[in-house]
């Protein structure tokens, strides 16, 4: 037997070996579980999140492979874990999904990218397989990554966009009368239809205060749940107000006046960098084809015409 059938066997051991450990947790129920609900006497508990029950389900059935690369350090997991605040996913089984999804990432794409060599291209040399099986690998170890920095790109910029309309709004609320918590409730009520990440914020934010935290503390938390360095500002400028006895209205209608600037600058950088943007497939792309349909012609002529007669006048 060569290599390639040697690791073909054992790849398809592996694989049965991981169906049928896979079924046997999937289907089968513990006596303990049934145990315990037998003991409940029936209560249906209220159905969690669709989020939560997918990173559950995703717990248990990569928990074998999180262990291969969950770190032992419990400041990563924390750290980890704050980047999941800020991509909106607050269950605290996500960063052993996260690790779980990349490991078999990591080892599935190889052994499916493998299979796929051995069926199309059996004649890939051994080197050639090697460099796309690694290749794989580092894909899909990698991956997850970028999926989770484009989720809290994406939820970042939307509360960015539609804080300085929050702090209007609150502005509006506090100069009529009411109260910061009160003016929060209020508008966690009003940008639920233009934000929901940001009503969520603001809601829990609500919640918080009313549980007895600290009006501080709950600020400061809504500012490391969303890692945005303007709803930082926004909570150093309530404190300080607070704690110097200055007027928080003023203080919010400068604050949102400056924030308006910020959005409409951060617009324009956008709108500066398309022509940058727009040259590199200009150069690549458009000036290739329109230099292919000017010239074409013309290089066609000189091929048929004035190549064969400067043949002739050379050969005579």
């Amino acid at each position: 037997m060569d290599y390639n059938q040697i690791a073909f066997l054992a790849l398809l051991f592996i694989a049965v070996t991981a169906g049928a450990f896979f079924v046997m947790t999937r289907f089968t129920r513990s006596a303990t579980v049934e145990r315990m609900q037998a003991l409940g006497g029936g209560h249906k508990a209220a159905a969690p999140p669709v989020s939560d029950t997918w990173i559950e389900h995703m717990v248990k059935l990569t928990g074998p492979l999180a262990k291969l690369s969950t770190p032992e350090d419990s400041e990563h997991i924390s750290a980890l874990h704050i980047r999941f605040l800020h991509a909106g996913i607050r269950n605290q089984s996500a960063p052993y999904a996260y690790f779980g999804i990349k490991t078999a990432l990591a080892l599935g794409l190889p052994l499916l990218a493998y299979f796929t060599i051995l069926i199309t291209t059996p004649e890939l040399k051994f080197q050639g397989t090697l460099l796309v099986i690694l290749i794989t690998a580092a894909i899909g170890y990698y991956l997850p990554n970028s999926i989770l920095e484009r989720l809290i790109f994406l939820r970042q910029r939307e509360i960015f966009e539609s804080f300085p309309d929050a702090l209007d709004l609150m502005t509006v609320c506090v100069e009529a009368g009411l109260g910061i918590e009160a003016a929060l409730v209020r508008v966690a009520d009003e940008m639920q239809h233009k934000s929901a990440a940001l009503s969520e914020e603001l809601h829990l934010v609500t919640l918080e205060l009313r549980a007895g935290m600290e009006r501080a503390r709950a600020l400061r938390n809504l500012a490391i749940r969303t890692g945005v360095e303007e709803v930082e500002g926004f909570v150093a400028m309530i404190i300080q107000a607070e704690r110097f006895g200055t007027s928080i209205a003023s203080s919010l209608r400068v604050h949102s006046d400056m924030l308006r600037t910020r959005r409409r600058q951060k617009a324009e950088e956008a709108a500066a960098k398309i022509a940058l943007k727009l040259l590199f497939p200009l150069i690549f792309c458009i000036f290739p084809s329109l230099m292919l349909v000017l010239l074409g012609p013309a290089v066609i002529q000189v091929y048929r015409i004035l190549l064969p007669t400067l043949a002739g006048t050379s050969g005579g």
